[in-house]
């Protein structure tokens, strides 16, 4: 059996309007054309589904419930129309992203505020991870979208990498803070907070102190920025930080008990927005990367701000 969508319209349509004639009105076809189709219909099935007497369609008993049938289907490939609509305009799918830590406090939650804020049939899986762990699950194509520290690349790995420069936090109250540039020299002996030792900007910022020939006071040793900045906040410590940890308190406008100042010589912080290389990716998928990519860039934006403020 090899029933068409035009078949069950019409044969509805002839069941809602009781004739031949004002269905072939209603659908804009000729008498003729609709009889046809009612005909055919009746082929397909392999049974009457009216009786024709004196001029008068009268339904069969089957046609009765072969038209909840037919609603039922043409509802459905409404919905479907409706979904299918609202997936080409980004209003309906899935989202799976994966967030390094220092993202996931505050620039990518206000991110995805903004971007579902008119998508109410979009879900989203959102996890924080490791940048480590973020690449194997994107390698794997488990997530749609992940955030984390420039990995090397691989071919089951598509990334967009930006080379973020590490800014220096200080307390507002800190002769420091009136600085416009803050140096090995500035922070001789003084009290840090750093990353483990084998993060490459925790290797950057001590090189820079050896180079200088300067003592290097690490005083605390964390696993992420986000702790350090209520350290340096209670003038335990100061710290080189990812742009991202320092963003999140401007954009927060917590940085009142903080100034955010250029260190030098430059500690850079590579992060990257990953995809599956191995798959296609999801027009939602693309659209939510490149409002990431412009977060980004009006981040530095704000940051840059922030540093001659």
């Amino acid at each position: 059996m090899n029933l068409s969508v035009r078949q069950i319209a019409t044969f509805v349509e002839v069941m809602r309007s009781g004739s031949i004639s004002q269905a072939a009105r209603t659908l804009g076809r000729t008498q003729p054309a609709v009889s046809s189709t009612i005909g055919t219909l009746e082929a397909e099935v392999g049974f009457a589904l009216f009786l024709r007497e004196h001029g008068r369609l009268t339904p069969t008993p089957e046609a009765l419930y072969f038209l909840e049938e037919c609603e039922a289907i043409l509802d459905r490939l409404d919905r479907t129309k409706r979904a299918l609509g609202q997936l080409g305009a980004l209003q309906r799918g899935r989202l799976r992203i994966a967030c390094h830590p220092a993202a996931s406090d505050f620039f990518l939650p206000r991110l995805m505020t903004g971007f579902l804020q008119d998508k109410p049939e979009v879900d989203v899986a959102l996890i924080m991870r490791s940048s480590a762990v973020i690449e194997d699950l994107i390698a794997s194509q488990q997530y749609d979208i992940g955030f984390a520290e420039t990995p090397a690349r691989r071919p089951s790995i598509h990334q967009t990498d930006f080379d973020l420069e590490c800014v220096c936090v200080v307390p507002k109250s800190d002769p420091l803070a009136q600085a416009a540039e803050i140096t090995p020299d500035d922070l001789d002996g003084k009290p840090m907070a750093i990353l483990f030792e084998e993060h490459t900007t925790a290797v950057q910022t001590e090189a820079a102190f050896v180079q200088a020939g300067r003592r290097f006071n690490k005083r605390l040793e964390l696993r992420t920025f986000l702790p350090g900045i209520q350290f340096v906040e209670a003038g335990l410590c100061y710290m080189v930080c990812d742009m991202i940890t320092a963003y999140s308190h401007v954009a927060a406008r917590q940085e009142a008990r903080l100034a955010i100042r250029r260190f030098a010589p430059r500690v850079g912080n590579s992060v990257s927005i990953l995809a599956p290389g191995y798959a296609t990716q999801a027009r939602l998928a693309r659209s939510f990367a490149a409002h990431l990519t412009e977060a980004i860039v009006a981040m530095q934006d704000e940051v840059a701000h922030a540093l001659t403020s």
